[in-house]
């Protein structure tokens, strides 16, 4: 019985022995699993459309292929149909790191970020292959960007189609618009697109714009296929215009905030996986489209086709909104957006006039206003049949204010044949570093602004650099001398760069002892320079600086509740100048060196031209012309050229030079040119071509008086 139970024991110890451990294995093995499959980063994606769309396939492969690559150590949870909130508060939610990934309309992008209104400009994209070429290039990356601004990474553009004009009668010109009302969504450029068509744009909700068609609210609307046949606008249109006027891209873009959280290889892993998926998200869109324009004819619709032909009359009654709009979306974004363009679909017998200049950074503005000038002289041109019989175009390169970027891009204009001239920039130190490879090319280099002496005597016996704008020998002795009216010890404040130095060079030749200051750029510590004012108790400076250090100065000089009488070269001009620091102004007497203003001018050459620029630019006045005396100088030296070319009959850059160097006369903006150019003069300004201006109290450059 004893044995019995002694058996009975270890029977049941084991028993529970065997269970124990068995249970522990169990728990370990769920535990492994557990560790193996739970997530160990969650992330959200939203967007603003219903799960049946292209935009919400693609973003669930993109989740399942995120969680296959990070073996599920990353799971996205999607949020469609504004769920998380309309597009405008997604965008801000993915600023703060609330929302890691969204996926949003370009339009509604543009609030924050200017350029995303780039798509809407109409009958940009020739064909859909090219907004996918631009969007998926260089341009694209340009605008990309701009998202960094909000603390948002933009990695690829997904899309929801072209968009078309809908309405109840045909609408295949613009004349077909005139006095009808057309829904639109609140955004500037497409409201300025139907006013160009002769028609009423009316902004009205998405999601009442059926019932506005239904009530004759409005005549017709624009969309692209999904949304005219989800929102049922088909139902109560009779005609849709298949116009593929502007292209609608989503942006996919992430939280800088959720990534900068998270391991290298997983932000590598989600920033560089969207090829395949973008490609397949527009493949599935282009074929949902055949399927809605099936829907859409099925209804009794009838659907119209714009011919090339058609298409070319409705992009010339717009093409100005996009010179309208450049300086908004980014001049560098249009420049090499023509670039591209006129490379793909120019006739290849064009010449070209180069343009190498600052589009895209810091006073970016000094470079849009040499575009302009050229611009404009270019049409003159080509409206009078053009040079030597071919068509003249503008090649307009983004330099960024850096010199081997500069260096690039004149490397990229000496190698093109069709680029017979090249025209520079505002940067004297950028100029002065290409001086060996504009020789070497023998194409004729006109600087329209740089005014450092020695970038165009520069010691080479047959110099290919012409220049219409100052020399610093013709304005520094003005400069000094209005100076010294306020003030016998004037301050002298300078750039460290060879305008700077070059132009403190001249001023030391004068054997005088003055107070000066060499600042670098982007300085923004001027304890010294208010030292020096005090201890001294100076009136008067002479300024010789670009915009930003301006600024700085005038911001420092405020502070110290000083007042001052300044004297300034134009670097200051080309931009924003005056609405950046008129609140510093009260205190200051600030006169600049200019060449040229349409104020009261009653040259008639200057009032067709003001006429012509404001046209062209829509523009509401000569006061709103970016730069004039840039403007001015970059259209002449554009017009000399052209006359240099017709004088020689020639493109070959010896013979260009040689007329130039000896061209009769050119009445231009500024003046009328005499014998601009010799053999050992390449300056076609003199010091009497300038004069002194100031800003009134609305901010509009206006002359003081001419400089004798």
């Amino acid at each position: 019985m004893k044995n019995n139970l002694i058996i009975l024991l270890i029977i049941i110890s084991f028993s529970i022995f065997l269970f124990l451990t068995l249970n522990i294995e169990k728990n370990n093995v769920t535990n492994i699993e557990k560790k193996v499959t739970k997530p160990k980063i969650e992330l959200k994606l939203a967007h603003n459309l219903p799960e049946n769309s292209a935009l919400h396939e693609a973003s669930v492969l993109y989740a399942k292929k995120i969680a296959e690559l990070t073996n599920n150590k990353v799971k996205i949870n999607i949020f469609p149909k504004q769920e998380l909130g309309n597009d405008y508060q997604m965008i801000e939610l993915a600023s703060q790191g609330k929302i890691d990934i969204i996926v949003t309309p370009t339009a509604k992008m543009s609030v924050s970020v200017p350029s995303m209104q780039y798509a809407d400009l109409p009958f940009l994209f020739p064909t859909r292959e090219d907004a996918y070429e631009l969007l998926d290039g260089e341009v694209g990356k340009m605008i990309l960007k701009d998202l960094d601004k909000i603390d948002l990474l933009g990695v690829a553009f997904w899309e929801n189609g072209f968009k078309h004009f809908t309405a109840n009668s045909k609408l295949i010109s613009p004349k077909d618009f005139e006095g009808k009302k057309i829904r639109v969504m609140k955004s500037r450029i497409i409201m300025e697109q139907f006013k160009a068509l002769g028609a009423q744009a009316i902004p009205i909700d998405f999601h009442s714009t059926k019932k506005a068609l239904e009530d004759k609210v409005v005549d017709g609307q624009e969309n692209p296929l999904v949304a005219i046949v989800n929102m049922q606008f088909h139902k109560v249109q009779s005609h849709l215009t298949i116009s593929e006027h502007a292209y609608l891209p989503y942006v996919f873009t992430m939280s800088k905030k959720s990534l900068r959280k998270m391991p290298i290889e997983i932000q590598n892993i989600l920033t560089t996986s969207l090829d395949e998926i973008t490609k397949w998200e527009r493949e599935e869109t282009q074929r949902r489209e055949k399927e809605f324009l099936e829907t859409i004819k099925n209804e009794g619709v009838k659907i119209h086709y714009l011919t090339k032909e058609e298409k070319e009359v409705f992009r010339k009654k717009t093409k100005y909104i996009i010179k309208m709009y450049e300086r908004v979306i980014g001049s560098h974004i249009i420049s090499k957006t023509e670039e591209i363009l006129n490379k793909k679909y120019g006739e290849t017998e064009d010449i070209y006039f180069g343009l190498d200049v600052n589009l895209s950074v810091g006073n970016k503005d000094s470079g849009l206003s040499l575009k302009r000038g050229v611009e404009l002289a270019i049409d003159e041109i080509n409206s009078n049949g053009g040079l030597l019989g071919k068509r003249v175009n503008l090649l307009a390169k983004d330099n960024e204010a850096i010199t081997t970027k500069a260096l690039k891009n004149f490397k990229e204009f000496s190698e093109n044949e069709n680029v017979k001239v090249v025209i520079g920039g505002k940067k004297s130190s950028i100029i002065s570093k290409e001086l060996e490879d504009i020789q070497k090319s023998k194409k004729p280099y006109f600087s329209p602004w740089a005014s450092a002496d020695k970038i165009v005597n520069n010691g080479y016996e047959e110099n290919y650099i012409f220049r219409v704008s100052t020399n610093n020998k013709f304005i520094i002795n003005k400069l000094l001398n209005e100076s010294l009216k306020e003030d016998k010890n004037p301050i002298i404040v300078v750039e460290n760069s060879i305008w700077g130095r070059g132009a403190l060079e001249l001023i030391k030749q004068d054997k005088k002892e003055f107070n000066f200051l060499i600042i670098n750029q982007g300085q923004t510590n001027f304890s010294n320079l208010i030292s020096q004012i005090k201890q001294n108790n100076i009136k008067s400076m002479l300024m010789v600086l670009n915009t930003l250090e301006a600024s700085n100065i005038l911001k420092t000089l405020n502070e110290n509740k000083i007042k001052m009488s300044i004297s300034s070269h134009w670097g200051i001009l080309g931009g924003d100048f005056y609405e950046k620091n008129k609140e510093y102004l009260t205190n200051i007497d600030l006169k600049f060196i200019q060449s040229f203003s349409f104020y009261k001018n009653k040259s008639k050459k200057a009032k067709e031209f003001g006429f012509r620029y404001i046209k062209k630019y829509a523009e509401n006045s000569i006061f709103d012309i970016l730069s004039p005396s840039s403007v001015a100088q970059a259209y002449d030296s554009t017009m000399l050229i052209a006359q240099a070319i017709k004088d020689a009959n020639s493109f070959d850059g010896e013979k260009i030079k040689d007329a130039l160097e000896n061209l009769k006369e050119y009445n231009g903006l500024i003046k009328k040119y005499i014998k601009p150019f010799s053999k050992t003069d390449h300056e076609a300004l003199e010091k009497d071509d300038f004069f002194f201006a100031k800003y009134n109290e609305e901010g509009k450059v206006i002359p003081i008086g001419k400089l004798k």
